[in-house]
């Protein structure tokens, strides 16, 4: 199965959209600290990713954004506090694809739907990675021993989100069994993976040391092609698997928030996605930087959520 997404257009220029500051309180917006949601522990993917763009999102706003973060129950404890945290413009939600997965598969009565789309960020290929201490050099020698041993390879993830979906979805189009092992968040499942205590994970091009220092093997890449970053790893499409699958990273408001403020905000996002300190840090992060503005990213969620919702019922998943 493929997930295909739309063409990520460059950052467009915002204008006339602050003529609506109407009141002496939306004009003085913001006046004080902002705190950002992530909701996943300190040092994984998604917490790495918005501490960058928040040093950015700072300088455009003139005041501090404080990343808080919420971890915990597959990022959904995160997902509610956001929810339901008052609509001023004080609180924002760093969010991936998570907000649909785990809606359809039960964990969480909370959608994409109940917020106000800021802005896309970022994009990060999935690439299924290995511990090395499994024998297998590459795909093939995984694949034949998964047929040999069905039920038997383990890999961690996150149940219900995107490092679940993402094995799932080489499980049922290479015609294998795995043994999933849940950990909330990437950090606990590298420290896994690391210790051998598993033999499998979804990650990305972060690990590219630990590939190097031969701890860690990557076995393919879920990319259009070939990234020159891994020049020597395959795409999942080479491999036969019609599979190309994104973490794709945005920032939301709570649903009611107004809309001179998700302008201000929309404002500094454009800004600060186009400085070259969040494109060095975004590299470093084996990520794109992939900015969508509030219009095209609401179109872009929608889109994302009824793809999730097909993947989950095609995958066997979905609870909703």
């Amino acid at each position: 199965m493929a997930r295909t997404f739309v063409t990520l257009a460059g950052a467009a220029v915002l204008t006339g959209m602050l003529t609506a500051l109407s009141t002496p309180a939306m004009a003085q917006y913001p006046d004080r600290p902002i705190k950002m949601i992530v909701p996943w522990a300190a040092g994984g993917d998604t917490d790495n990713i918005f501490r960058p763009f928040a040093v950015e999102f700072q300088k455009q706003l003139g005041q501090p954004v404080v990343i808080a973060n919420v971890g915990g129950a597959s990022g959904t404890v995160g997902a509610r506090e956001a929810q339901k945290s008052a609509p001023d413009g004080y609180t924002v939600y760093a969010v991936h694809d998570y907000i649909h997965l785990t809606f359809y598969a039960g964990i969480s009565e909370v959608k994409y739907s109940d917020f106000e789309p800021i802005c896309l960020v970022a994009a990060t290929p999935s690439v299924l990675t290995a511990s090395a201490k499994t024998p297998w050099k590459n795909w093939q020698e995984l694949a034949d021993d998964a047929k040999k041993r069905p039920g038997e390879i383990t890999v961690g993830a996150t149940l219900g989100s995107t490092s679940h979906i993402f094995p799932a979805m080489i499980e049922k189009a290479a015609g294998i069994k795995f043994k999933f092992v849940s950990y909330d968040g990437l950090a606990p499942r590298m420290n896994a993976l690391l210790g051998g205590h598993i033999n499998l994970t979804d990650s990305n091009l972060t690990q590219k040391g630990k590939v190097e220092a031969a701890v860690l093997r990557f076995i393919a890449i879920a990319s259009e092609k070939r990234d020159p970053e891994a020049p020597d790893v395959p795409t999942l499409k080479e491999l036969g698997m019609n599979i190309v699958y994104e973490v794709v990273r945005g920032v939301l408001v709570p649903k009611g928030t107004l809309a001179p403020v998700r302008a201000k905000l929309e404002e500094a996002c454009a800004k600060a996605v186009k400085e070259p300190g969040f494109a060095q840090a975004m590299k470093l992060q084996g990520t794109r930087v992939a900015y969508l503005n509030a219009n095209d990213y609401a179109q872009f969620l929608a889109k994302v959520d009824g793809e999730s919702k097909a993947i989950m019922t095609d995958l066997g998943l979905i609870k909703k």
